[in-house]
C-alpha cells in the first residue's frame, strides 16, 4: 500500500474495487488485524490495530476470505457455523438459534450434516459467509462474494448486504463484479498499485473514464452505453448507472421527433 487515507463511517456500505494485485485483499486484512501496518495506523473501533489481538478484532470485525477452503475445516456445514459462536462463549440455546438462521439464510438448512468440502465452490462460499454472519459482527468484509455465485445467489447475496445494512452494520465488499457493484453500493472505492484512484458515488466513479482506465476496469454496461451515446449526443449525461435514468434521457431525445 503507498499512502492510502481512508476513513469509513459506521454503518456504511462500500465496494473496494481494483485489478488484481492493487493492494484490495492487503487493505482489509489491516481492518480485523491480519495484517499490521509497517507506517501510519489503522483504527477499527478506537481500537489500533498494532496493539490489539487478532481476537479481539475479530469478534466485531467479520472477514469473508475470497477462496472459502482458506477458511473452512469443520466436519460438517453446521458444525463449521457453530464453530465462531463456540469459540466465543455463547450458550447453547444462542448457538443454536444462530446456525438455524444462518442455515436459512445461505440455503444452506440440507447441507447441515455434509462435510463442506463435498459442495461446489459457490456452496462452500456461502458456508464461509453463513459462519461470519452467524456471531453477528459490527462490521463485515466480504471478499468476492460473488465468485462462482448465479444471478438468483447474487440476488440473495445483496438482498443480505442490504439487511445488515439496516441493521446498522457497516459493509465492506470487495469486488470484481462492477454491475453488482453500481446496483448496491452507494460508495465505491478504486485501487491501483496500492493507491486510492476514485473514492465517491458509482455514478460519479465508474463515469470517471482515466480513473477506470488507470485500474483497468471497465464502466457498467447503462454506463458504457451513455459514454456512447453521449459522442453523438452531447446532451446525455454519463453520469448514469440505471436503466430507468438512460431511457428518460433517450425519451426526452426523441420525444420532440415524436411530438411533431
Amino acid at each position: 500500500m503507498n499512502g492510502v487515507n481512508l476513513s469509513v463511517r459506521s454503518g456504511e456500505k462500500i465496494a473496494i474495487m481494483g485489478e488484481n494485485g492493487a493492494g484490495k485483499t492487503t487493505l482489509i486484512k489491516h481492518i480485523n488485524g491480519l495484517l499490521k501496518p509497517t507506517r501510519g495506523e489503522v483504527k477499527v473501533l478506537g481500537y489500533d490495530t498494532k496493539k490489539t489481538p487478532v481476537s479481539l478484532l475479530a469478534r466485531h470485525v467479520g472477514l469473508v476470505l475470497q477462496n472459502p477452503d482458506h477458511q473452512l475445516f469443520a466436519e460438517t456445514v453446521e458444525e463449521e457455523i457453530a464453530f465462531a459462536l463456540r469459540n466465543f462463549g455463547y450458550p447453547d440455546d444462542i448457538v443454536k438459534k444462530r446456525v438455524e438462521w444462518a442455515l436459512n439464510v445461505m440455503d444452506l438448512a440440507r447441507y447441515r450434516r455434509t462435510s463442506p468440502f463435498l459442495l461446489s465452490g459457490g456452496e462452500r462460499k456461502r458456508v464461509a459467509i453463513a459462519s461470519i454472519l452467524s456471531y453477528d459482527p459490527e462490521i463485515v468484509i466480504f471478499d468476492e462474494p460473488t465468485t462462482g455465485q448465479d444471478y438468483l445467489q447474487k440476488q440473495k447475496i445483496a438482498q443480505i448486504l442490504n439487511l445488515l445494512s439496516l441493521q446498522g452494520k457497516t459493509i465492506i465488499v470487495v469486488t470484481h463484479d462492477i454491475e453488482f457493484a453500481a446496483e448496491n453500493f452507494e460508495r465505491i472505492v478504486v485501487l491501483s498499485r496500492g493507491t486510492i484512484v476514485a473514492d465517491g458515488r458509482p455514478e460519479d466513479v465508474f463515469s470517471d473514464i482515466d480513473a477506470i482506465r488507470k485500474a483497468r476496469l471497465l464502466p457498467p454496461q447503462i454506463t458504457a452505453c451513455a459514454i456512447e451515446l453521449q459522442k453523438h449526443y452531447p446532451q446525455i449525461n454519463v453520469k448514469t448507472i440505471s436503466v430507468d435514468g438512460l431511457c428518460q434521457q433517450i425519451l426526452k431525445l426523441v420525444n420532440p421527433f415524436l411530438s411533431s
